[in-house]
């Protein structure tokens, strides 16, 4: 009695010895190809801007005619509820949230294109643009008046533009640098990928970047844009998606779905290329499949429906927009892309809802999966990640507030980030 009996095995310690030596290898690669979230805030939306079109001021007219469109069509949290379908009791708070955010920061990731939205132009003058944006976006994160995401979309690989795209990025970062070093916020995007060889030929670029200028290797990461087939299905018979994002070594940061190039690829007529077609969401499917543990994000594309003209035309497309937003989100896709400021208060009304209207239930749930209260619902470490991710975008956002949150789950934020499997903040 008082003395501890040791548990009989059958097994010599050797077996365990043995075997951990002939998995090293692969939990070393499980460990590389699969680092989990990377920690950052995502952000809910990618605003594409047309390279000659971008100006110091584009931000702000986002937000202003966002406001003015809210203001035209929906001017208070009861007319915002009835389009939208927003509950009564979150009716004020989203209103009151989404002014405030047009207000604040209307813009959460802009991209100044030099692709499709840009077209071709002579060298000269596509030349001249890239610079200026660069001299635009060094000012606008010296002054704090920068989105907290802001960079380019190039010209693809594919042969016709590629020296043309490589060019663009060249010079753009050449400035950023010249103007004072690379924000921190900074965001490439590279489009229409076919073959993993052009990520690899990306990577190639980035590497040779960063030596000519001095730059920690690894500091510049970029967007991979599935809008082909050939993204998702190669002629092989495989999926390539997966083998894009290990020809990027470490340097992917997203995946963003591209929702009219890919539709027109499958054959899909104009009046039927949709976020939700079920063409989109194969694409979507395979992408967060082959997304999952990585650490690179995902991105939903776009509506081309505009919300102008009459009152009752902006509703149709709010309703529409709302819906398709609210859909991705239930899907785990929390970005997409938005090719219009009237597209702003849907957006942001959508976010907002989705995360306000399950904050106490996820809540209590965390508080009790950490208090080991039990509840009807039993949760394992998986849904507490999932948990902790779900308060962790409401809070980037604005959806919710630290301290709604804290009462709620008695969690600080380095909390959340513990159970949320993401690294913690260093000072």
């Amino acid at each position: 009695m008082g003395q501890q009996e040791t548990a009989a095995t059958s097994l010599a310690d050797t077996v365990r010895t043995e075997i951990g030596a002939a998995l090293a290898a692969t939990d070393a690669d499980l460990a590389r190809r699969y680092p989990g979230d990377p920690g950052t805030r995502q952000p809910v939306h990618t605003v594409y801007v047309p390279g000659d079109v971008f100006t110091a001021g584009t931000l702000r007219s986002w937000g202003d005619q966002a406001l003015a469109a809210l203001d035209a069509h929906a001017p208070d949290a009861a007319a915002l509820a009835a389009v939208l379908g927003i509950p009564d009791e979150l009716a004020g708070p989203v209103h009151d949230r989404v002014r405030a955010k047009l207000v604040r920061e209307p813009v959460e990731d802009l991209r100044v294109d030099f692709e499709d939205g840009y077209g071709h132009r002579p060298d000269a003058e596509e030349d001249e643009a890239a610079a200026r944006a660069a001299a635009l976006v060094a000012a606008a994160d010296k002054e704090g008046t920068a989105a907290p995401y802001m960079g380019i979309r190039m010209k693809c690989m594919e042969a016709a533009v590629r020296d043309r795209g490589i060019r663009t990025l060249d010079i753009f970062l050449t400035g950023l640098l010249a103007a004072g070093g690379l924000p921190d916020g900074l965001v490439l995007t590279l489009p229409k990928v076919t073959y993993a060889e052009q990520v690899t030929a990306m990577v190639r670029l980035l590497e040779e970047f960063e030596k000519a200028a001095g730059l920690a290797s690894g500091r510049l990461g970029f967007e991979i844009q599935i809008e082909t087939t050939q993204s998702i299905l190669g002629a092989d018979g495989r999926a390539t998606v997966a083998r894009m994002i290990e020809a990027a070594e470490g340097r992917a940061t997203a995946l963003h779905y591209g929702t009219f190039d890919y539709s027109a690829a499958c054959g899909v007529s104009a009046a039927h290329q949709s976020l939700d077609h079920p063409v989109a969401d194969h694409a979507k499917a395979v992408m967060q499949a082959a997304a999952a543990g990585t650490g690179v994000r995902l991105s939903d594309g776009s509506t081309n429906v505009l919300p102008v003209g009459p009152t009752a035309r902006v509703h149709d497309v709010w309703r529409l927009h709302h819906g398709l937003v609210r859909r991705s989100l239930a899907r785990a896709y929390y970005q997409g892309w938005d090719m219009h400021p009237g597209h702003l208060p849907t957006r942001y009304a959508a976010v907002y809802a989705f995360y306000r209207e399950g904050l106490e239930q996820a809540s209590a749930r965390l508080a009790a999966y950490v208090a080991k209260a039990g509840g009807d619902v039993m949760d394992e470490p998986a849904t507490a990640r999932a948990l902790s991710g779900y308060l962790l975008r409401g809070l980037d956002c604005g959806a919710v507030d630290a301290s709604e949150v804290a009462r709620l789950t008695g969690l600080t934020r380095a909390g959340l980030d513990a159970l949320a499997g993401r690294p913690a903040k260093t000072a």
